[in-house]
């Protein structure tokens, strides 16, 4: 297994940067999220003031001890208290539903605008990057982001404005009290910042360490049966174990030190308990303060210290939020595929007549490594053309390049008289059909598979397609025949989703035809049924084929032998096998091979 750490970016992490990246993509929302907050804020202000008329029950109940409870005065306050906690209430949920309508559009954006990214981005991207880890910041991510959004956002702006409002009311109630009680809390928020610091690298760890299980798992079970082949069970659970445990060690010091907060506020709380009953206590034996100010004291001492803890939880949030935010804009801020919207001309399928030129190409994956050097070849419509040659010699890259997948690094290539520079990647996916090796069938019916993007085809068109490729029978024995639902655990042959997909460019009549290894996994007598079929899907059409089995493209038009690159021999079977050069050795070795 390879090492996925060093796909990492291990720049520093920034995450105030991170959180103003977040705020700023929650732009659209803006309006919803600061009538939530207001409405936290009434909430919290209602909340706030309640305890100051518990002070005047109190202080009116003391009274009458002596001289008659004055019990409209007491029911009065009563009301106007359940009316304030009732409003409180209501405002505080509907504030919680509007960030939870926020929170859902505001996945429902990020996720539709990674899809978009997806798209834009170039093949060289996922060349380096696995598909467990691009998965992992579309949900473990996202979901992070939004759950902070939801539960810390609208928690820190009612908790700063208890906190504040809470400081406020006992410093108007009694100075002395109220600096007893911001000294007990002094100390709280000293340790919270330290915390912060400290804990904020391992929150970061925890988001990439997810990123790597979930490529792991992605890679081991899409691969599963190789890895039985060869007994690799123990080396794949090595290499779980390896980053279960990173994300283990990580998740436990990050809540290790994120959880201290709670408990540490808590104690500073109760702390304070103790120092208001104690000075409290004094004050009013010297006449200083009246019994109830002891009472609301203890009730704001509560609305001081519990937002510490809220905000010092909240702040929790926002560290794994700005650590997943850090992996989802880096990844939307990857650098994209050339910007085309420039392009004017529209290349139509209908005009095109088949002709292909590579002039001068040359192409590297690395800027300092050529693959392809000054690659020359005029290719004439409707001709069938065989690329050949070792693994490794540019056979894929060349296709690659034809169909603008990677840009090319000098030279151009003609198609039908236009620069391939001057035509958008739509403009030329619009002119080929591709039949690669690796098959691909999605979650649906066989119908729906062979018609993909493709709405106009009837279902004659799809049978017929299927009869040619013969695959029809297959289909006839099957539950709902064409309206069968394929997915991942259905039991189809490696050769009978390659029948299938040939059978998909089959019902798509476009000019140019690229066959990479398209009958390697079906069977010799498979294999004779479907070269059949690629002569009358490849009449009239520019065809290019890659092959392995030579065997396979002795009928071509034109054979191009390339190796390290360039094109070294080029001709018919016959004329290649007569000049006793490289594809002629290549051709007798595969037979030397059978024997």
């Amino acid at each position: 297994m390879h090492n996925r750490r060093g796909n990492i970016n291990n720049k520093a992490k920034d995450f105030t940067g991170s959180i103003k990246k977040i705020i700023k993509y929650n732009k659209p929302f803006l309006l919803l999220i600061i009538i939530s907050l207001i409405l936290s804020f009434v909430s919290s202000v209602l909340s706030i003031v309640g305890p100051d008329k518990l002070k005047d029950i109190t202080n009116t109940i003391q009274k009458g001890l002596m001289t008659g409870i004055d019990l409209d005065k007491v029911k009065n306050i009563g009301l106007v208290l359940a009316i304030m906690y009732g409003v409180s209430a209501i405002f505080n949920y509907i504030q919680g539903f509007i960030m939870t309508v926020v929170n859902n559009k505001f996945q429902l954006m990020m996720r539709k605008d990674i899809d978009k990214k997806i798209n834009r981005l170039p093949l060289a991207y996922f060349d380096k990057t696995t598909v467990g880890d691009v998965l992992s910041r579309v949900t473990n991510d996202v979901d992070t982001i939004g759950w902070t959004m939801n539960q810390s956002l609208s928690g820190l702006v009612s908790s700063l404005t208890m906190l504040l409002g809470a400081l406020f009311m006992m410093f108007y109630t009694n100075w002395i009290l109220a600096l007893i009680s911001v000294f007990a809390s002094l100390f709280g928020f000293i340790f919270v910042a330290i915390i912060l610091v400290k804990s904020q690298k391992y929150f970061n760890e925890v988001q990439e360490s997810l990123g790597d299980m979930n490529g792991h798992i992605e890679e081991v079970f899409s691969s599963h049966n190789i890895v039985k082949v060869y007994n690799a069970e123990d080396e794949t659970n090595k290499e779980f174990d390896k980053i279960n445990n990173r994300l283990f060690e990580n998740g436990r010091k990050s809540q290790f030190l994120s959880g201290l907060m709670h408990p540490l506020m808590g104690f500073i709380g109760n702390f304070g308990y103790v120092l208001v009953c104690v000075v409290g206590a004094i004050l009013v034996i010297n006449n200083t303060i009246s019994f109830g100010v002891i009472v609301a004291f203890m009730i704001y001492i509560r609305l001081f210290t519990q937002p510490l803890m809220n905000i010092a939880q909240s702040l929790t949030g926002f560290q794994s939020a700005a650590a997943a935010g850090e992996r989802v804009f880096e990844f939307l801020e990857e650098k994209e595929m050339d910007d085309e919207s420039a392009f004017q001309e529209k290349l139509e399928i209908s005009d095109a007549k088949g002709n292909i030129e590579f002039k001068n190409v040359s192409f590297g994956y690395d800027s300092d490594k050529l693959i392809i050097k000054n690659f020359n070849a005029k290719i004439p419509s409707n001709s069938k053309i065989a690329i050949v040659g070792p693994t490794g010699a540019g056979k894929t890259t060349i296709v690659n390049l034809l169909m603008k997948f990677y840009n090319i690094s000098d030279g151009d290539i003609i198609i039908d008289g236009h620069s391939i520079k001057d035509l958008t990647r739509e403009n030329v996916h619009d002119l080929f059909n591709m039949v690669l090796q690796d098959t691909w069938v999605f979650n649906g019916t066989i119908k729906e598979n062979i018609r993909y993007n493709n709405d106009n085809v009837t279902s004659d068109e799809i049978v017929s397609a299927c009869k040619r490729v013969g695959l029809h029978h297959f289909i006839k024995t099957l539950p709902k025949d064409y309206d069968t639902v394929l997915s991942d655990v259905d039991t189809l042959s490696s050769g009978e989703k390659q029948l299938l997909t040939i059978a998909r460019a089959m019902i798509s009549d476009k000019p140019y035809l690229i066959l990479d290894e398209a009958t390697s996994n079906v069977d010799t007598r498979t294999e004779e049924l479907v070269a059949r079929a690629m002569d009358n899907l490849t009449k009239d059409k520019t065809s290019f084929i890659i092959a392995h089995r030579l065997s396979t493209i002795k009928n071509a038009d034109m054979i191009l032998v390339i190796n390290d690159g360039n094109i070294i021999e080029q001709g018919s079977h016959e004329e290649l096998l007569k000049k006793k050069g490289f594809y002629a050795d290549l051709y007798n070795s595969q037979f030397e091979e059978v024997k």
